[in-house]
């Protein structure tokens, strides 16, 4: 699930396709109109209990208990999580909620599979993936050029989607594994702060057939513990709009009910239109 358009390719005459174009889409909205922060604790929770399997969180600032609880619930559910880990220059590292153990944190490479300059960094990074003017779906049925880790990140949601519906035996923890253990190793060797694991492989995870990883991931399902304190000071109460709207990600897959979640936060704007600043 994904928060914002979909990275997205021509499909025929009729439109373009996302990354898992038959995922079954669950949009929750958390906000109403304008700009805002709201946390995004009650969105997920929403969402656990309306059956995801694969939630996006392109959005970064402040968590509060709420958020944690909800992160918590969601690895308790077998949720695989993926979040963007921040733009510069107002993220100077990895942001909440891609900081927390148990969601996937994703940079942004360019075309040239190289580190975008516009990703924060930092050990909490997992894997990369596409962020570099990636063409999306828009409002009122347009479409949208954009870079930012919020792309990365959905590209990589919609991996894991695809990754669920081709092995649905497979838990959050197993198909992070996956993910990590394929994707393509950049920068120094090994993980590191830029590029995690490396950037993701789809063709190669999704080859692997079913084999148990061998590598432990970074990001685990181990639900992170409360905490009683915000970790960053610039989150707000959370907004209580009842869900539903227009959440544009669509990911998934064809052999099973991958249910996304597009989840819209004002948070940190982690895209960059094409043209803007």
């Amino acid at each position: 699930m994904w928060m914002g358009t979909e990275p997205a390719w021509p499909h025929d005459q009729n439109g373009i396709l996302g990354i898992a174009p038959d995922a079954k889409v669950l949009p929750v909205r958390v906000l109403k109109s304008g700009p805002a922060t709201a946390k995004g604790g009650p969105a997920i929770q929403w969402a656990v209990d309306h059956g995801a399997d694969v939630i996006n969180l392109s959005v970064g600032g402040g968590v509060d208990p709420a958020t944690l609880d909800a992160l918590a619930a969601a690895a308790k559910a077998n949720v695989v999580v993926v979040a963007a880990s921040g733009n510069k220059p107002s993220a100077f590292g990895v942001v909440a909620p891609a900081i927390v153990p148990s969601v996937i944190a994703v940079t942004a490479v360019d075309r040239q599979g190289k580190l975008d300059p516009i990703s924060a960094t930092g050990p909490e990074v997992d894997l990369a993936a596409p962020g570099a003017d990636i063409e999306s779906t828009g409002l009122k049925a347009g479409y949208d050029n954009s870079t930012g880790t919020s792309d990365a990140s959905a590209i990589v949601a919609g991996a894991a989607a695809l990754i669920r519906s081709k092995y649905p035996a497979m838990s959050a923890t197993e198909v992070v594994e996956l993910l990590e253990s394929t994707a393509d190793d950049k920068g120094t060797p090994g993980v590191d702060n830029d590029y995690g694991h490396g950037v993701v492989d789809l063709v190669a995870a999704l080859s692997a057939g079913g084999a148990q990883p061998s590598t432990s991931p970074s990001a685990t399902t181990t639900a992170p513990a409360p905490s009683t304190e915000s970790p960053t000071s610039n989150a707000a109460d959370p907004d209580t709009e009842s869900a539903g709207g227009n959440g544009p990600l669509v990911f998934g897959g064809a052999l099973a009910a991958v249910v996304a979640v597009a989840i819209v936060i004002g948070f940190l704007a982690l895209r960059r239109r094409r043209g803007s600043q």
